[in-house]
């Protein structure tokens, strides 16, 4: 039995613990590497850390998609739920700085977004763009690297899955697509989801648009085009996944197909192994 002084000390423990778990710019669900596969949330929240304020824009446009992608989070812990699936979350808004960019991208810091000046991000030098990214990008990225090493250790190449959300419109035009799936030159994990896509009734689905998947730098770039492992970004149309239920559904959704597509031998045998496709942004 601990004594008292045993008890305070693993208390204070416990509690530094806890504190340097929430100081983090991610947050994570541990999941089972033995799935092969890790869900990715670059833009899952909406939150600033207290020192930044509010970067002097008003509290609405929080709940705009210049913040995160709405509804994103939620279809991510669903699928990790329902796989057992390790997930990494992005703790901070894209506004603060976007995981999703390189490191040298201009968009990495938005000053304009979506026609929102943003004042906190209108003047920084580069110092407060350095501080930025080793204090909220690097250890985002860092910690998807160790997940990716404790998989490789475990001995299963794990698949890399980013879930993101769209703007059901955009400068007053409609989109038609319920889902997209954006790939770069890797052809392993989106070639079976647009064909499992529209077998299902009533899904639209669209291949790189309404974006493209070609982009330097960014996370599955980096820790996907780069490391030879399969890969994709979904994009799922935001009005579908804004309340709980919607987001349980399209979860579940994806969650089926990924299951069906992963316990498929031959596909799983090209799925876990490292093969570099390299990436048209390259050429």
């Amino acid at each position: 039995m601990l004594d008292a002084r045993s008890r305070g000390e693993a208390r204070a423990r416990a509690t530094s613990a806890q504190q340097a778990a929430a100081e983090r710019p991610y947050r994570r669900i541990e999941g089972d590497v033995a799935s092969g596969l890790l869900l990715l949330c670059d833009h899952a929240a909406n939150a600033l850390p207290e020192a930044y304020g509010s970067l002097g824009l008003p509290p609405h446009e929080f709940h705009r998609h210049i913040a995160y992608d709405i509804g994103a989070a939620g279809v991510t812990e669903r699928i990790a739920e329902a796989l057992n699936a390790p997930a990494l979350f992005a703790r901070y808004s894209r506004l603060l700085i976007d995981p999703n960019r390189g490191a040298d991208d201009p968009t990495l810091i938005m000053q304009i977004s979506d026609g929102a000046v943003v004042p906190g991000n209108a003047t920084i030098d580069e110092a407060e763009r350095q501080a930025r990214i080793a204090r909220y990008y690097e250890p985002y990225h860092a910690a998807i690297s160790d997940a990716i090493d404790a998989a490789l250790a475990a001995g299963k190449p794990p698949v890399l899955f980013s879930v993101h959300s769209f703007t059901s419109a955009w400068r007053g035009v409609q989109r038609p697509w319920h889902v997209a799936v954006l790939w770069d030159k890797d052809p392993r994990l989106a070639l079976p989801l647009l064909d499992a896509f529209q077998a299902i009734p009533g899904i639209v689905a669209g291949d790189n648009v309404p974006y493209s998947g070609k982009l330097y730098g960014d996370t599955l770039y980096r820790h996907g085009t780069a490391r030879g492992l399969a890969h994709v970004l979904i994009e799922v149309r935001q009005d579908l996944i804004m309340a709980p239920e919607g987001q349980a559904e399209w979860g579940d959704r994806l969650a089926d197909v990924l299951r069906t597509i992963m316990q498929d031998e031959d596909l799983a045998t090209e799925l876990h192994r490292v093969q570099h496709f390299g990436s048209y942004t390259d050429e």
